[in-house]
């Protein structure tokens, strides 16, 4: 299968200005993500609020430069590219944003909307561009009556639609998805994500679907990325992650959602703020909160390790894989409950 995307080690650091007379601060926003989306596949980006999950997206939607690291979009170094070249890499990504209220504009009628980037980068005919929109907006379920109706007089679900046929007017290759869903009510959650596996489907469309519901990740997944502070912390395949999490900020994110872990899992309880991103702890960031964290891992950053066909962010991932994870009851990991205070490396 065709590498649409394939990011290797992609940072992002933002300069905080404290005053006048105080030096800027550096913000890290991603700290080194790597990943590979192929045609047809969705890679889902999870974690909690300020995990640097939508700066992500912004890079690899060209809308942000980054900091180091390499991105190649469909064949081609989106890094090294000069801005005035950008214009078909540009047209290979598309975004959907996450409040269809507000990503379409309330003044124009949806042809407007769904033409205008047609008119803006090739050189169709106002009929051509016409049939394409009417054509579109039968993909997504609409009719194509509704091509002369203003925004506000449609759904959130059906805006969404009309987002996602914008997106997709330029053929692209890859699509990014923030949030997409989130705004909706469940039942219409549904129904556009299997809009989205649909159009995925026939148009073997590689998608970055940001997401905080672990639910819909399973529902349209293929792959998963966990995020903590702006830190790959457990990638791969959405099977293995669900089933048996490596990483203690996995399975407290899967044991948090009712009915998305597996069975014998037991709840694991966070402590604590999310860390500043301004002052993050030493070794692993996780450590600060983490209930198995032992002085290693707040002096030493773990690299991620190949266990079990995915990649984890912790010193002790082999040893839990060994265990059954050290949140599965009866182990010897098992201190939630119990208060032990045992240590994973021994």
């Amino acid at each position: 299968m065709t590498v649409v995307v394939e990011a290797r080690n992609l940072r992002q650091v933002y300069r905080i200005r404290r005053g006048m007379f105080r030096t800027p601060a550096q913000l890290q926003a991603v700290g080194g993500v790597s990943f590979a989306i192929e045609a047809g596949k969705t890679l889902a980006v999870v974690g909690e609020s300020g995990c640097g999950k939508s700066t992500l997206a912004r890079m690899v939607a060209l809308i942000e430069k980054p900091a180091e690291g390499s991105l190649v979009l469909d064949g081609t170094d989106a890094v090294a590219t000069p801005d005035g070249d950008k214009r078909r890499l540009r047209q290979a990504v598309q975004l959907v944003f996450q409040n269809p209220y507000a990503s379409l504009n309330p003044r124009k009628k949806i042809s407007a909307v769904l033409e205008d980037p047609l008119r803006i980068n090739t050189a169709m005919t106002a009929a051509q561009r016409a049939g394409r929109s009417a054509a579109m907006l039968a993909q997504v379920g609409l009719r194509p009556e509704y091509a002369a109706r203003y925004p506000h007089m449609f759904s959130g679900g059906q805006r969404q639609r009309i987002a996602i046929a914008r997106a997709l007017m330029l053929n692209p290759k890859l699509l990014v998805a923030d949030e997409p869903v989130s705004a909706l009510d469940v039942s219409i959650q549904a129904q556009v994500l299997n809009l989205l596996a649909d159009l995925q489907a026939e148009f073997k469309l590689a998608y970055l679907f940001i997401s905080h519901d672990l639910a819909v990740v399973r529902h349209i997944a293929h792959e998963v990325l966990v995020m903590y502070l702006g830190h790959a912390m457990e990638q791969g395949p959405k099977e293995r992650l669900f089933a048996r999490p490596l990483h203690p900020y996995t399975q407290a994110l899967l044991a948090s959602t009712p009915g998305v872990g597996a069975r014998n899992m037991q709840r694991i309880v966070l402590k604590g703020e999310l860390p500043s991103p301004l002052n993050p702890p030493s070794g692993c960031v996780f450590s600060s909160r983490c209930p198995y964290a032992v002085e290693r891992c707040r002096a030493e950053r773990p690299l991620p390790l190949l266990v079990d066909g995915r990649t984890v962010a912790c010193h002790f991932a082999g040893q839990f894989l060994e265990a059954g994870f050290p949140a599965v009851r009866g182990t010897e990991f098992d201190r939630v409950e119990t208060g032990r205070k045992a240590d994973p490396a021994t």
